[in-house]
């Protein structure tokens, strides 16, 4: 297992709207597990806090709390109407 394996999976998981925390995480660990990749609840939120601060997710919230953080995919800032 490499951070890499565990973060296109991540990736995957999240979309463009506002979703708990502890549910990507849990889809996260599901979806390694079933290709057989071992990968605790606390890698994968590591791994989430890393996304997070390189940009490649947004999040919401205290990420240390995962039924209080949201994460999405990042939006195109809103231009003039």
């Amino acid at each position: 297992m490499t951070n890499r394996d565990i973060d296109a999976t991540i990736m995957q998981m999240v979309v463009e709207r506002w979703q708990k925390t502890a549910m990507i995480i849990a889809k996260s660990e599901e979806a390694l597990r079933k290709a057989g990749v071992e990968a605790s609840w606390e890698e994968i939120a590591e791994r989430i806090a890393v996304l997070a601060s390189q940009g490649d997710i947004e999040n919401q919230g205290d990420l240390s709390l995962w039924r209080n953080s949201e994460v999405r995919l990042p939006q195109a800032p809103e231009g003039p109407p």
